[in-house]
């Protein structure tokens, strides 16, 4: 106790430079012991869950297939690719990807089983494989299937983070990784939606190699120059946009959260995205600014791997005798923007050469309770316009009714803004449409082509919209039959699903390469 009071006392009396030395030392031994105790936390931690994994795997495969046990050995020993995608019975471009790579595996390399990581908690596989065929006729083999189950997929809602949603979101993605890895640890992990925030919770608790297929960066350059311009949008509410403090506020907001985003991404071993636009961003946010990587062996960029699209389907529709029909298929979420389609026809419907045999269909997926709401506002504004008798909203349409629509539509229409790629548009590129889609993103830069050998048309606006489908319902019959022969060949030589089994193989392998290469070395640097 004297010892203690000396102390204080010699401390009180210690001149401020002293007082300064002796608080900054404690401060930093302090950090450095909560370090230690954090890194010695993070080792059992990851002990502990890999040798409860192989008993894991082994309950999990037992549930999956129903052979011998001579048979099911081998199953044990067989490759895991672990792909997180919480929402993979949604029905959207983002689910063709998964399904399409799942189905490759299966077909190429039966030594392969794929965990798929979802939080569609109330879909049995049957219904999902099911689901599958019907969306997208693609045939899955439930016995080299593995559902995942994910409880916590509500910390990733958006209608959960009503306040900085970007945040929330990418903090309760990592919740939802952790949550994965106690089920099961495969060979390889893999990405599909875009959840960066998850690398750093596999790289912390495992030693696989870890690869992303990314369909959309979460913050972009555009997002920040939207915010900067003070222009609203969904993402940037009129609130924020009219104010100069909170839009200054906000851009620092999205400036901070892109260094933690491309600290994410750099723990990735190989990234693959879906266009050039996606490549653009995603590269430049590899290039570290403020921070300098963890990894071994960082990305330097991104490969391109194009969406499949089932091009050959589509192709056998006949270019002749289509409806005066414009069809949209896009799932119902804010981004998709499909009020402004619905505004645009009405404007178009307005003017003297408009016929009124001339319809629009909006198809689409709906997720969740949020996702209906948004159909029957769209519902509403047709009646507020006075189109409701032109425009049709339709909802989880089934196989067999989506080609039936793409076989005798005319035009096809997306009015997505920095649409990373659009498989929508190469379908109506593939069936015979003429694709109107917004001049930016993907189908900019990746695959429509309005001048020489024109493909399909642009537009930035309801005005601009309104337009062009004056235009198109102007074309001669020549003309017209010109440009949807010229976008269904350019949409088999660039974006078959053969062209992307091709370059999905290839980016695993390199997911699987550059992987090991990094664990050998991080092994080798602990011996």
């Amino acid at each position: 106790m004297k010892l203690q009071e000396y102390s204080i006392q010699l401390f009180t009396r210690s001149p401020p430079l002293i007082k300064l030395t002796i608080i900054l030392t404690f401060l930093t031994q302090s950090i450095y012991i909560v370090y230690l105790m954090w890194k010695v936390f993070i080792k059992v931690l990851r002990q502990r869950l890999f040798s409860s994994n192989q008993l894991k795997r082994n309950q999990l495969i037992n549930q999956t297939i129903n052979q011998s046990s001579s048979t099911l050995q081998t199953f044990r020993e067989k490759r895991v690719i672990g792909l997180f995608h919480p929402y993979c019975n949604a029905g959207g471009g983002g689910e063709r990807v998964l399904w399409t790579a799942v189905s490759f595996h299966q077909r190429s390399d039966p030594n392969t089983i794929c965990a798929i990581y979802t939080g569609d908690l109330n879909v049995t596989k049957s219904e999902m494989i099911n689901k599958v065929k019907q969306r997208f006729d693609i045939d899955l083999d439930p016995y080299a299937l593995i559902l995942i189950p994910l409880k916590t997929r509500y910390l990733v809602e958006s209608s959960r983070w009503p306040r900085f949603t970007l945040v929330g979101q990418s903090l309760g993605s990592m919740v939802l990784a952790y949550e994965a890895i106690t089920q099961l640890i495969p060979d390889i992990y893999i990405d599909t939606m875009g959840y960066a925030f998850t690398f750093l919770v596999w790289s912390a608790l495992t030693s696989i190699p870890i690869g992303a297929y990314v369909h959309y960066p979460t913050i972009s350059t555009n997002m920040l120059k939207r915010v900067t311009d003070r222009n609203s949008s969904y993402q940037n509410s009129t609130s924020i946009s009219s104010s100069f403090v909170l839009s200054y506020l906000k851009v620092l907001y999205y400036l901070l959260f892109a260094e933690v985003y491309s600290v994410c991404l750099k723990r990735a071993d190989y990234l693959m995205v879906n266009s050039t636009w996606t490549k653009t961003h995603v590269d430049k946010l590899l290039r570290a600014h403020f921070h300098h990587s963890h990894s071994s062996t960082p990305p330097r960029s991104s490969q391109i791997v194009y969406p499949p699209c089932d091009v050959k389907t589509f192709t056998s529709f006949p270019l002749l005798n289509r409806k005066k029909l414009i069809l949209s298929i896009s799932q119902y979420r804010p981004e998709k923007d499909q009020l402004k389609q619905i505004e645009s026809f009405a404007k178009f419907s307005s003017s003297s050469n408009f016929s009124k045999d001339v319809k629009m269909i909006l198809v689409g997926s709906c997720r969740n309770q949020e996702d209906l709401d948004r159909v029957e506002s769209l519902r509403n504004r047709c009646k507020e316009l006075g189109i409701q008798s032109s425009v049709e909203l339709r909802v989880n349409v089934g196989w067999d009714e989506l080609k039936e629509l793409l076989g005798s539509s005319l035009v096809g229409i997306s009015t997505m803004v920095d649409e990373h790629f659009g498989i929508s548009i190469v379908e109506f590129m593939a069936a015979g449409l003429v694709p109107l889609v917004h001049k930016s993103g993907g189908p900019l830069m990746d695959i429509i082509n309005e001048t020489g050998n024109r493909t399909g048309f642009f537009g930035t606006d309801v005005d601009s919209f309104a337009a062009r489908l004056e235009e198109i319902f102007r074309l001669s019959e020549t003309d017209c039959l010109k440009i949807r022969s010229e976008a269904r060949r350019v949409s088999v030589e660039k974006f078959s699903v053969k062209v992307f089994e091709s370059a999905w193989e290839n980016g695993v392998g390199e997911v699987m390469r550059v992987g090991m290469d990094r664990i050998g070395k991080k092994e080798k640097k602990s011996e």
